[in-house]
């Protein structure tokens, strides 16, 4: 499927192939990927949900969401940040979520780094990471889409400099497509350009 290019779906629009397994993933890009994603604490839940998908298809991060809302308390920085051994201990048995320890404990330590942060602190960062839409072709095909850029490496340098973890370049580079920092809807996709 690595070239494949758009593909009509079951209303016969065309749609980023990937989109197109489960009703999931169809509400997903229709509704929310690529499209910008603003706010501390939702660009916290984003970087949280990449690193968790690490290894894994993201339909299981995706199902999980809720769970994973759930134990999290919403992913609100401040929240998490004062989460306890007590709660650790909480996520660690909680089969609404992915149960890995380095995950887990990774998203402990990205909120008690960012509460340390001035407020719109990590919007700014991620944000100033954005390249310039004119400067990037409309992929046409899966295989013109990139899995890490200059820009996603500059972005992981920029997260780790400041002390998070479990943000490299490939998931660096996920998180600017899933939050509308970068458009990889595929051309003809009825998702294209829809910010």
């Amino acid at each position: 499927m690595t070239g494949a290019a758009a593909l009509a779906g079951p209303d016969g629009a065309l749609r980023c192939p990937w989109a197109l397994s489960t009703e999931d993933y169809v509400s997903y890009h229709d509704e929310e990927w690529g499209r910008p994603v603003r706010g501390d604490d939702a660009l916290f839940e984003r970087i949280s949900l990449e690193a968790f998908q690490s290894g894994l298809s993201w339909i299981t991060i995706l199902r999980r969401r809720p769970g994973f809302r759930a134990a999290f308390a919403g992913f609100h920085i401040e929240k998490v940040a004062a989460f306890t051994d007590e709660d650790r201990a909480r996520l660690l048995a909680d089969p609404g979520i992915i149960r890995n320890r380095a995950k887990v404990d990774a998203t402990l330590a990205n909120a008690r780094v960012l509460a340390g942060w001035a407020e719109g602190e990590l919007d700014d960062l991620v944000w100033s990471h954005a390249p310039n839409p004119a400067g990037r072709p409309v992929p046409r095909t899966l295989a013109d889409v990139p899995a890490i850029t200059p820009e996603s490496t500059a972005l992981s340098k920029a997260l780790k400099k400041r002390g998070l973890r479990f943000v490299g370049p490939t998931t660096a580079y996920a998180l600017m497509q899933a939050c509308g920092l970068v458009d990889d809807h595929l051309e003809g996709c009825v998702a294209r350009g829809a910010r």
